[in-house]
């Protein structure tokens, strides 16, 4: 099943691969050299672990301990409704558990469990060493993990949000909701999502720079399709819950009115904000879940999966119509009938793409020979409980239905379908399925199988009288009910279901603690005899030699690589540059292209972490001064993490840096590349893309509001006090374009002029940043008088943000060219920078052409 090289997309000829797998004997201590290079972390070193085999344990861990504090939390929900009148919790502890159940399984459960897994599975199953930036995914688990759990100890000082999830203003103002309660879901949640997006960077990058050699773009593994469309949809959806929880704070904090109707705010913007995020983040979490059941059900089933473009294009469709599906939740708010309309094809429109994958799953369970063990029980439960969900999700979009069962527990019970169907069933069977690579001991086939069928039955006891419940009136959100109303059975029912999930959790946890081994010198290997790469054997450096990927399924196609990979008969079978490294490669048709040295565990980036998470938490408790301390030692960590992250030449234990290495069979690439070719180049375009979202969606904020009373808005500024801000930020574009320019022409003085001009981008841009300050300031429009001046200083806070970064970039570049690491051959970190400003030139352009030029318009 081999495949002819595809065409040269980078200048490497594909006859290389002829060469592989080489006959030649390995030099002695080369393997010995690479374990002492990826050694493990020995006593407390382990905080400090960077291998995805580490990280992506401790993520998966932190997860499910997530999953297993709001189970808890729901369990004593479901108390206090068994029964009509029950005094079992007070009207406010019952709100805070139940806004903490919701926010912690959406926020600190869905989304990074599957991310967690992606970091996990993602560079053995791709054939890498390690994802691009290892460094980045061990300091977004710790900053997840420190913030996740001082969120959830809210709970024990009386202190947890209590306004829902969802957090709908008017009840979260500072009028109905006075304390700080609310301020820890908003810092709390939109510091959380940081993390988020800093792993999907990772992914995103790592999925496609740095696959093994021949894995073109068809013979990706269809879990990494998955993580890569996961990670997109993160950057898109992310920055607008970001947003709209900054928008709050600012609300509660400072009084501007950007939700309050009274003063030119509505919020109906916040439902906007939060849903273009909230619908399809079900589709983020779904995905991934999805790629694992087609990457699993292939090994159980024992053929390849039916459709494989299809079941792509499926994930990509899904990926795209999600975003026009947001109003979905919105259709009982009075929008325009035409808006009604759209919004009702779109949640339809949505439920194609993803029955497309369900038949593949069947197609390909019908076509083999399914075998019923633990995943493959979790298998077809997710099957049949997501295709119930579906189907109420195709009721909920009718519009004249959902006008009937909104904020009933029919909802309830449609949305805990969808996602224990299609996210909590299928995680499940990817733990039983992928524990033998990563545990010495499988667990249990006869307790898993208890587990599923308690799991199974449980959560139908628990959520199918919910249907019935809420066509019978009963609303969401409530502490109590009078008896009466015939809502006492299906209660007690559903009450009854939720211990029989939470027992089949709690036998999952006893054949954790009885089995699972993880860091062992030999893991369980392929249990269920899949056919990726990542059944290949492994250790704490991924693979030992990375393979070139002619199939789909490499192991079951190419059965000789189990002996050749780790005899050292492929590509980067040793060190070849003294330290860490992987292999780079070509976005599409995946040829090498360059070494990539990679980090050596040190402490700054869990310092970033706990210093970042100290800066939001104590902010939301109001402790100003220590929070800018912490602000203050968590920018100073996060550059010496930036310094450290070119290795010095001849560092300990690491060779010095030659322009090629040899990469097996007489082979060699660059060790060092700049522009779009590099990682660090691709991530920086995808953090100003999720910046650029933000700015979208403050852009959609402005106008929303405008629409709103047109006629109450104040004219901006006189249009002569637009000139000169906007001559800046065009010089501060081009002297930063020119240093790049200056830098490359390799002459002595090239890096001081380099230097001058990027720190004279940056004077310029913060000099228009002032002046367009300065002028808004001279008018009578405050942040405080309307949603108008709320909006407007939106924009200046949001640039002024931009403008501080920069300065701090500056102040880095000065550093280098004092300590003379600013060189022609090593362009990157001036190239990014450069990025930086010209976008946040860009940024401000936007911001200043909108606010002044849009009234007029109207």
């Amino acid at each position: 099943m081999t495949d002819a090289p595809p065409p040269s997309e980078t200048g490497f000829d594909t006859r290389l691969y002829a060469r592989f797998p080489t006959t030649e004997p390995r030099p002695e201590g080369e393997l010995e050299e690479l374990e002492r290079i990826w050694c493990a972390p020995r006593g407390w070193q382990w905080i400090t672990a960077l291998n995805n085999n580490y990280v992506g344990v401790y993520y998966v861990g932190a997860a499910m301990l997530f999953f297993v504090l709001a189970g808890v939390l729901a369990l004593l929900l479901r108390t206090q409704l068994a029964l009509p009148l029950n005094g079992f919790l007070p009207q406010e502890t019952y709100n805070q558990l139940f806004t903490m159940h919701g926010t912690i399984m959406m926020f600190l459960f869905a989304v990074p469990a599957v991310e967690a897994l992606g970091v996990l599975l993602l560079p053995q199953m791709i054939g890498s060493r390690d994802l691009p930036f290892p460094r980045l995914s061990a300091y977004a688990f710790w900053a997840y993990l420190i913030g996740g759990l001082a969120f959830f100890c809210s709970i024990f000082f009386g202190l947890a949000p209590n306004g829902g999830w969802f957090m709908y203003p008017p009840l979260t103002n500072t009028t109905y909701s006075p304390g700080i309660n609310a301020d820890f879901w908003l810092l709390g949640i939109g510091f959380i999502e940081i993390s988020a997006i800093a792993g999907a960077i990772e992914i995103i990058v790592g999925v496609l720079r740095t696959r093994a050699p021949g894995m073109t773009l068809d013979k990706v593994p269809i879990f990494a399709w998955a993580m890569l469309i996961f990670a997109v949809m993160i950057i898109i959806a992310f920055p607008s819950v970001i947003l709209a929880t900054t928008l709050m704070e600012l609300e509660r904090a400072f009084n501007w009115p950007f939700f309050d109707p009274l003063r030119g705010g509505d919020p109906m913007l916040w439902q906007h904000l939060f849903w273009f995020f909230g619908h399809p983040e079900v589709y983020i979490i779904f995905l991934p879940a999805a790629g694992a059941m087609s990457t699993m059900i292939p090994a159980i089933a024992r053929t390849p999966l039916v459709g494989y473009r299809l079941v792509v294009l499926a994930m990509l469709a899904t990926g795209f119509i999600s975003f026009g599906v947001w109003a979905h939740h919105m259709f009982a708010t009075g929008m325009p009938e035409m808006s009604i309309g759209f919004f009702a094809s779109a949640s339809m429109a949505v439920s194609l793409p993803a029955g497309i994958q369900v038949f593949a799953w069947i197609a390909t369970l019908a076509s083999g020979k399914m075998r019923f063990n633990t995943p493959g029980l979790f298998i077809l439960g997710s099957l049949v409980i997501f295709v119930m969900g579906g189907l109420t999700g195709v009721m909920v979009a009718m519009v004249p239905f959902d006008w009937q069962a909104h904020d009933t527990y029919f909802i309830v019970a449609h949305l805990h379908y969808v996602l224990i169907g299609g996210m909590v069933f299928p995680l499940f069977a990817a733990l039983y399925y992928w524990m033998g690579m990563v545990s010495s001991r499988p667990l249990s086939e006869r307790l898993g199988k208890w587990t599923f069928w308690l799991m199974f039955i449980g959560m139908h006891v628990t959520f199918l009288p919910m249907h019935l419940t809420g066509l019978m009136g009963m609303p969401r959100r409530v502490y109590t009910y009078l008896p009466g109303r015939q809502w006492e059975l299906t209660n007690l029912i559903s009450t009854v279901g939720a211990f029989l999930f939470g027992i089949a959790v709690l036998i999952w946890i006893i054949d954790m603690i009885r089995n699972f081994r993880p860091f062992g010198e030999k893991q369980a290997g392929n249990i269920y005899e899949g056919g990726g790469l990542e059944w290949l054997p492994n250790d704490l450096y991924s693979i030992r030699s990375i393979p070139v990927v002619t199939t789909r399924y490499p192991v079951w196609d190419q059965p000789k690589l189990m002996k050749e990979v780790p005899e050292g008969r492929w590509f980067l079978p040793g060190s070849a540059t003294g330290g860490r490294e992987t292999i780079v490669t070509s976005t599409l048709n995946a040829e090498p292209q360059y070494v990539q040295r990679m980090p050596t565990p040190s402490g700054w980036y869990i310092w970033a972490a706990v210093f970042t998470a100290g800066f939001f938490l104590l902010l939301t408790v109001q402790a100003y001064v220590l929070s800018f301390i912490s602000l203050g030692l968590m920018i100073w960590t996060m550059m010496q993490w930036a310094w450290f992250m070119d290795l010095p030449p001849g560092g300990p234990g690491m060779r010095r840096r030659e322009r090629d290495a040899d990469i097996g069979a007489g082979i060699t690439v660059p060790t060092y590349r700049s522009g779009p070719s590099s990682t660090g180049w691709w991530a920086t375009v995808i953090t100003l893309i999720v910046a650029g979202m933000v700015l979208v969606m403050s852009c959609f904020s402005y106008v929303f509001l405008w629409s709103r009373n047109p006629s109450a808005w104040a004219p901006p500024p006189e249009m002569a006090t637009m000139v000169a801000p906007v001559a800046l930020n065009l010089i501060a574009a081009g002297l930063a374009w020119t240093s790049n320019r200056a830098l490359a022409f390799d002459r002595p003085r090239s890096p001081v002029i380099a230097a001058f001009l990027m720190i004279a981008a940056g004077a310029a841009l913060a000099s228009a940043w002032g002046l367009d300050l300065t002028s808004w300031l001279a008018t009578d429009l405050l942040p405080t008088t309307s949603g108008q001046g709320a909006t407007v200083y939106n924009f200046l806070a949001w640039q002024g943000f931009f403008v501080a970064v920069v300065a701090i970039m500056s102040l880095y570049v000065l550093l280098r060219w004092l300590f003379g690491r600013i060189a022609s051959s090593r362009p990157t970190t001036l190239e990014i920078i450069g990025l930086f400003v010209v976008y946040a030139a860009g940024q401000s352009l936007v911001g200043l052409l909108l606010t002044r030029l849009f009234p007029g318009l109207g």
